[in-house]
């Protein structure tokens, strides 16, 4: 049985990210041809479960505030991250979810969206205290049947990592004794708790994927006035965590051109381009991104994003760009590599610009893409490219031995590595993350071109509604 607690409204002041998604679902929606009850029954939160436990830190008892929610069991299990931040509350935890639930519909991945949250700031906390809050949360999640892996199964995000992930797979893997799928039942593990390669960068890498293959399409490109492919293209990266620093990374080693990076500290600019690597390095050195040689100091980080470039990538928080700043964004092209960074004043205010904006329901997908393939590994009990790296290799070598005996020719040794070189996990994981991201940009271009809409953000969620809508039909239960 799950608990479900009454939403707080929110004041007049205040943004609702849940009610902005809403928004973007009703938006879609009228495009759509299901009837009213199926649209409400995607739209809603199917449960939420707000939890406070107690938990002795130091000398004294803390009472902890925590979520888990699952927006939608259409598809089984659930899937979505679980983040640790001071901002944590109902109505963000409940929109994480609800974009889950579109996210996985959107890349095809056959989970319904979860997201889970807890109240606190984790460098207020030591390992071992953060160790006891996570395995009671786990707990709890178990207790009340919202983690499995054919239930709910959790991943890193915001302010949580492999370290947390590998306290919940062993909590519950003490107890539920003797269930073979244990490892299941979260993903983002560390490799030697049945996580997969490539997990890190997963998300990072999706955000280039998919935007490479935007740049990729000549016909949307000349609308741009842009050159087709990624190289020589002037970036902006808000944010250098683990999404932001890989984005970045792929970016930068692909040719593109970054111009500039944004931090909480505050931000550079360089409009010849700047030397990821060396900015890393001169942060990690000085504790900020500031005063790196050669770059303009932009004391507030968000003024950061309203530089010249062909690309934006806010890869932070939600609502970074709003109705404040958003005429100010010089960038023909916003990837949103966050959840929610843009409020739907923005997402209007840029349309009419002619932004082209790849939402964050689709771009930044590729950590739940390699999540399933880590959920998948785990019910397998088998690594990727255990069975079929070798063979291939033998394969490759006998096509090369065929062609060097016919031809005459013998290829070099650097040529000879890489024809005979068998897929290793990780080489997998890319492939099907690139596959992935390729597939799902083209089936939202094709819905603007079908439906004549250039937002492509509607165009996603129509996607989503669509593929949602057909799985509550064929599950049949509209008597």
């Amino acid at each position: 049985m799950s608990e479900t607690a009454t939403a707080v409204p929110a004041k007049a002041h205040e943004y609702s990210f849940f009610r902005g998604v809403e928004r973007n679902f009703d938006k879609a929606a009228s495009y759509t041809r299901f009837e009213k009850g199926i649209l409400e029954q995607i739209k809603a939160c199917n449960s939420v479960y707000q939890m406070k436990f107690p938990v002795r830190i130091g000398d004294k008892i803390e009472v902890i505030e925590a979520y888990r929610v699952q927006h939608s069991h259409h598809k089984l299990p659930c899937k979505g991250g679980i983040r640790y931040s001071m901002d944590v509350n109902q109505d963000e935890v409940m929109a994480l979810a609800a974009l889950m639930t579109y996210k996985c519909a959107i890349v095809n991945v056959p989970f319904g969206g979860a997201k889970g949250g807890i109240k606190i700031n984790p460098k207020n906390y030591t390992p071992f205290e953060l160790e006891k809050i996570t395995r009671r949360y786990a707990s709890e999640l178990v207790k009340k049947n919202f983690i499995g892996p054919g239930i709910d199964v959790p991943a890193p995000d915001y302010g949580t990592g492999a370290r947390e992930m590998s306290w919940i797979v062993d909590t519950y893997a003490s107890l539920k004794p003797g269930e073979v799928d244990a490892m299941g039942c979260v993903t983002g593990k560390p490799i030697a708790q049945g996580g997969v390669r490539g997990r890190t960068e997963a998300t990072g890498l999706g955000v280039y994927y998919g935007v490479r293959e935007l740049c990729n399409t000549a016909e949307d490109m000349k609308k741009l006035g842009l050159t087709t492919g990624i190289e020589g293209k002037k970036v902006i990266v808000q944010g250098l965590g683990n999404v932001g620093f890989h984005a970045a990374k792929f970016f930068y080693d692909n040719g593109a051109i970054i111009v500039g990076l944004a931090e909480y500290e505050g931000g550079i600019y360089n409009e010849n381009g700047l030397d990821l690597y060396k900015v890393v390095d001169h942060r990690k050195a000085t504790g900020s991104l500031l005063n790196y040689p050669g770059a303009t100091n932009i004391a507030v980080s968000a003024e950061t994003m309203e530089m010249d470039c062909d690309i934006l990538i806010p890869a932070a928080l939600e609502n970074v760009i709003n109705g404040s700043n958003a005429a100010r964004i010089k960038a023909k092209i916003i990837g949103e590599g966050a959840n929610g960074p843009l409020t739907p004043e923005a997402d209007e205010i840029l349309n009419q610009k002619g932004t082209i904006v790849i939402p964050d329901m689709y771009l930044n997908a590729g950590g739940v893409t390699v999540s399933y393939f880590e959920w998948l590994k785990n019910l397998s009990h088998v690594r990727f490219g255990r069975m079929d790296k070798r063979f291939s290799e033998n394969q490759n070598s006998s096509i090369l031995k065929t062609v060097e005996g016919l031809t005459g020719k013998k290829v070099s040794d650097v040529e000879r590595t890489l024809l005979l070189h068998g897929p290793d996990e990780v080489d997998l994981v890319y492939s099907g993350l690139e596959d992935t991201m390729i597939g799902s940009y083209h089936e939202i271009r094709e819905v603007t071109l079908e439906l004549g809409i250039t937002d492509m953000r509607t165009a996603a969620f129509i996607c989503a509604i669509n593929k949602v809508g057909v799985a509550y039909e064929e599950l049949g239960i509209f008597p």
